[in-house]
């Protein structure tokens, strides 16, 4: 993994099956605040856009995350091309080949897999193409959906870290999962 690489070139757009991984546009703004209404995401995203322009402020960081090589964010999008969730490889470190993998869905869209695709599709991407080794993801141990789409994508359970992240409703305990790139 070397520095320099992934931001060479534009973002990629990454297919998956009948979903499409794509940089986040003007036009998505109003279904990213959307989603952020949905209480079950307000619930474990105590960051969250109040307007429009708050959306677009937070497109453009992402842009600003490629170019300089902190980060990729990416509109989890279905056919014909309506947002469906979000998913982001954040933290990177070249030198140890180490990112990590956050991601939500929107109401309508949960319980068919798409979670689970995306999560796969962006982590082939990231070992394969981008480089990286090891990628981690982490969900409160009280999202039980967020643990089953880490297991059902190949990250393995590694552990608890204990009031690590502060959600609506407090401090909540962190599962760490893991998946590390085949020799």
């Amino acid at each position: 993994m070397t520095p320099g690489s992934p931001a060479s070139r534009p973002q990629p757009t990454l297919p998956c099956g009948d979903l499409l991984l794509r940089p986040w546009q003007a036009g998505d703004a109003a279904a990213f605040l959307a989603a952020y209404q949905d209480e079950t995401i307000r619930r474990w995203h105590t960051r969250r856009p109040s307007c429009e322009a708050d959306a677009l402020k937070w497109f453009d960081t992402y842009r600003r995350d490629w170019a300089t090589e902190r980060g990729g964010h990416w509109a989890v999008a279905g056919v014909p091309g309506q947002v469906l969730g979000r998913i982001a490889l954040r933290g990177w470190d070249f030198d140890d080949g180490l990112a990590d993998v956050a991601y939500w869905v929107v109401p309508a869209a949960r319980g068919g897999g798409v979670a689970t695709r995306a999560v796969q599709a962006l982590t082939a991407w990231a070992m394969e193409e981008a480089g990286f080794h090891r990628l981690t993801l982490d969900h409160s141990t009280h999202n039980h959906a967020s643990c089953r789409v880490a297991t059902k994508s190949g990250y393995d359970l590694e552990g608890t870290k204990r009031s690590a992240a502060v959600h609506d409703d407090g401090r909540h305990d962190m599962h760490l999962h893991a998946r590390i790139r085949e020799a």
